[in-house]
């Protein structure tokens, strides 16, 4: 394994998901710069990242740059940037809506960029990144993002056309799986559980029935109708459901939020 510099510029709870990914791989250094001292003082004394005390000190330290700020604080980390970066310089983005052509324009245009959208199960090393290629990125580039950001949990590949759909179905999905979650336990409570039982029998059931689906031998489709028997307890339920069009609303749900990834880059 090759030693890598990785620096990161923000050290909000993505970057500090995939450094705690990180932090086990062999032969990285990883330096940080955070606009919050605080931040970064906190993530310094908890993994071995070294602080930079601003955008310049952290790009001379590495050749790859983790662009891992808000969407609307990316034109302004990028234009610090511009006149540090070079071609050396592999920057990877995890800023929701930011296209790779937009910080291509706001550097060099011939600048080496990955985009990616992780999601909070990171933390648990289950997270689900969403990788694609920029322009004038390489091949190396991209196994590079790919090695980093399998520490925290799969990758997938895609075209960049399609990362507002990953960033409205992996990247917000957590929130809605854990409003389903919520849901679920405060039926059970209401039907006489406890907030701790009802919580930990949805929660292994949504990850149960995950791994069933991540087998990828049936579809959810054939999953529901194998566990439905007719005039049971789950045709009763679903039955709710779909008076409900719960269905439609979570095909709403990301469509909204597709939308609003679309939204952050105009």
């Amino acid at each position: 394994m090759n030693q890598l510099s990785i620096s990161f510029i923000g050290t909000g709870r993505i970057a500090r998901a995939i450094i705690a990914g990180l932090s086990n791989r062999k032969n990285t250094i990883i330096s940080g710069f955070d606009k919050e001292p605080a931040a970064l003082a906190s993530i310094a004394g908890t993994y071995p990242v070294q602080p930079c005390a601003s955008i310049e000190e952290a790009a001379r330290e590495s050749r790859v740059i983790i662009l891992a700020v808000k969407p609307y604080q990316i034109a302004e980390v990028l234009q610090i940037l511009k006149p540090i970066v070079t071609q050396d310089h592999l920057l990877i983005s995890v800023a929701a809506g930011i296209s790779s052509g937009f910080i291509r324009q706001n550097t060099s245009e011939t600048m080496r960029v990955i985009r990616v959208m992780p999601n909070t199960p990171a933390f648990s090393g289950q997270g689900m990144t969403a990788i694609s290629r920029g322009a004038h990125a390489t091949d190396e580039d991209l196994a590079t993002a790919v090695e980093l950001f399998q520490a925290i949990g799969k990758t997938a590949i895609l075209d960049e056309s399609k990362m507002d759909a990953a960033t409205a179905v992996s990247g917000s999905g957590p929130a809605y799986m854990f409003q389903v979650l919520d849901s679920l336990a405060e039926g059970g409570v209401r039907c006489g559980l406890t907030s701790e039982e009802a919580l930990f029998l949805a929660a292994q059931t949504m990850l149960g029935a995950a791994t069933m689906v991540l087998g990828g031998e049936k579809s959810p489709k054939t999953l529901i109708s194998e566990v439905t028997t007719p005039g049971g307890t789950t045709e009763a339920g679903l039955n709710v459901m779909r008076e409900k069009n719960i269905h439609q609303t979570l095909i709403d749900t990301v469509a909204a939020a597709a939308a609003r990834s679309r939204e952050l880059m105009q």
